[in-house]
């Protein structure tokens, strides 16, 4: 099949777009079954505390009882989603991995176009490529720290750290005064760490155009700009906090799931991670109301701010069936409108007609809320390119570079100013490799 054009189908695919289905009348004679491919295998499991994919797929099916939803799980999803993707075998949708924006029109349909649908959803820049959009978003993310009041209660906190010193104190008192892990690397998972990536945007510059813009073309952006923001002062909390004992005893032998107990029950302070992760958390023990979810403890000119950003979105195989592509349109369209999925899962609604603003920020009302603009025009790929060339694969599966620091910090094997280096050169080299024109320095004051 050809790749889709502008906001509609191929010639033998589906002309629908994601703005013209009315759900409940639009495809109620389509008699079909569609295979969705997803990262989220606990809610495969009937023991899932939350919503499982069974309990929505019956809500979806008792207003279309003619379209069955199968549902695949796939671990290491980052690599595997690719390996599928590549090989053609994922389906009818899936959760879009990582891809050049440029690619997407190869893989997937389009759900309509940006300026049709921008004020329907949020993140519509988030998977979108020359005015298409290839992916709706299941749910928003807003990024901050778990952590366990109870812990900080018995360690004597009554606030909440606002700048990297106050939090590395914090950490110190829990180690002081409890029995508690102050920060938990969840390391060996790997993806667990590439949280730490998801903070140096919008969290430690409250500036909507960095990620996409700016530090694309910003020289050394891993320096000291000397006020306690930027990337090198999110990094560096997690490297002083392993440097000063602040973590658990054996890193290499962390566990995920076994952590969430952990937090649940008060044996451990904080980890950083997405607001998604407060859901489960709270669901795996007795403790629910000891979970709670603070602002990134970056502030910057007094103020403090969090990147408010696409969690993985529904593509839809630009290969299937006419009537297989509406029929997962449709199906993604009543996860976003009427499943409340992502409030259900501690996230911001997608779309845009709904306003509510989940528990889990309820410490995040004097917190802006920045939403990544996305890249300019005949820059879409250079982010994907950069990671590619310097092999730092910021916000992309880069859990080997924030291990690093772990280790280094465990073992003192290297300066954290040691690895700032490396990572600009690096950075600055693929800089150059793409012959792009650096505008900003990170300069150290």
């Amino acid at each position: 099949m050809a790749a889709c054009g502008a906001g509609g189908g191929s010639a033998d695919g589906t002309d629908l777009t994601y703005d013209k289905i009315e759900l409940g009348t639009t495809g109620k004679d389509i008699k079909t079954t569609v295979n969705l491919y997803s990262q989220r295998t606990d809610m495969l499991q009937d023991t899932y505390n939350g919503t499982t994919w069974k309990q929505y797929i019956e809500e979806f099916n008792k207003l279309y009882p003619n379209i069955t939803v199968k549902v695949e799980g796939g671990t290491n999803y980052a690599d595997s989603a690719l390996t599928r993707l590549q090989g053609g075998d994922w389906g009818d949708m899936m959760m879009i991995p990582t891809v050049d924006a440029s690619e997407l029109q190869n893989y997937f349909l389009p759900f309509g176009t940006v300026d049709n649908l921008k004020d329907k959803i949020h993140y519509v820049y988030a998977q979108q490529y020359d005015g298409n959009v290839y992916g709706i978003s299941s749910t928003g993310n807003a990024v901050g720290i778990v952590y366990n009041k109870a812990v900080f209660k018995a360690a004597g906190i009554t606030e909440n750290p606002k700048t990297p010193e106050e939090f590395i104190n914090d950490l110190k008192l829990i180690k002081e005064k409890t029995d508690a892990i102050p920060l938990y690397t969840n390391y060996a998972a790997g993806w667990t760490m590439g949280a730490w990536d998801a903070y140096i945007g919008g969290n430690a510059t409250g500036d909507a155009k960095y990620m996409n813009q700016e530090l694309l073309h910003t020289q050394d952006p891993f320096s000291d700009p000397g006020d306690g923001t930027h990337a090198y002062n999110v990094y560096k909390i997690l490297y002083d906090a392993v440097a000063d004992g602040l973590i658990e005893d054996d890193f290499s032998t962390t566990d995920w799931e076994g952590s969430k107990t952990q937090m649940n029950s008060g044996k451990i302070g904080t980890m950083v991670l997405g607001s998604w992760a407060v859901s489960q958390i709270k669901s795996v023990g007795e403790n629910a109301d000891d979970i709670g979810y603070m602002p990134f403890p970056i502030t910057v000119d007094g103020k403090q701010y969090t990147s408010s950003a696409a969690d993985y979105a529904y593509g839809i195989n630009k290969d299937a069936s006419k009537e297989n592509q509406e029929a997962s349109m449709i199906f993604i369209k009543w996860m976003t409108e009427k499943s409340h999925f992502a409030t259900n899962e501690g996230g911001l609604p997608v779309d845009k007609s709904d306003s509510t603003l989940p528990d889990v920020y309820s410490e995040f009302k004097d917190v802006t809320f920045v939403e990544d603009e996305p890249a300019v025009e005949g820059e879409e790929d250079l982010f994907n390119d950069l990671n590619s060339d310097s092999e730092l694969n910021i916000n992309a599966a880069g859990d080997a570079r924030i291990q690093s620091i772990v280790e280094n910090a465990a073992n003192k094997t290297k300066s954290y100013d040691d690895l700032v280096k490396e990572w600009n050169e690096k950075w600055n080299g693929a800089l150059k490799t793409e012959n792009v024109d650096v505008k900003y320095t990170t300069v150290v004051k």
